[in-house]
């Protein structure tokens, strides 16, 4: 018997159902609030639009409940829903003077982090350095399925846009 794992595709209904819970926090803002106050996973735990968006996963699959609690967390800090560049090359897009948005030590560091606590205060700092514009679908996914080949991954799409950030 094989596990049934989430998927965070485009077209996928997990996408579908944390985009819809995404757009619901702009007519919750309280929610959204509340879930910007939190500074650890277990405090996303904690409130209800993080338990809104399990149980609307749980349909497609089992959800693990901390990974989970890192995309909702994250995702209520993401201001605009940019399509295309995933979160990694968005890192790795040039400002004014020429330089990526997220410095490469600031990268490397990021891809030196294993655990979630870590990676969701590492990720909110790297969200208000993209001025909460990026894209959702690619968020989610790596966040949830934070491990080495998500790391590689984005260190290769970093790369190909920034290679002078190395």
């Amino acid at each position: 018997m094989s596990a049934t794992y989430l998927r965070f595709e485009n077209d996928s209904p997990e996408m579908q159902a944390i985009t819809a819970w995404w757009q619901d926090l702009d007519d919750n803002r309280g929610d959204r609030a509340e879930l910007r106050r939190c500074s650890t996973l277990a405090e996303v735990v904690f409130t209800p639009a993080y338990h809104r968006l399990r149980l609307a996963l749980t349909k497609f699959g089992p959800v693990k409940a901390d990974s989970l609690a890192l995309v909702a967390g994250l995702a209520a800090r993401v201001k605009n829903n940019v399509s295309g560049n995933t979160l990694a090359e968005q890192m790795a897009t040039s400002k004014a003077d020429g330089s990526a948005r997220v410095s490469g030590l600031r990268f490397r560091r990021l891809l030196k982090v294993k655990g979630q606590e870590e990676l969701f205060s590492a990720m909110t700092r790297v969200l208000a350095l993209l001025g909460g514009a990026v894209n959702l679908r690619s968020l989610a996914g790596s966040a949830y399925y934070w491990n080495d080949k998500t790391r590689k991954k984005w260190a290769f799409e970093y790369y190909s846009q920034s290679p002078s950030e190395q």
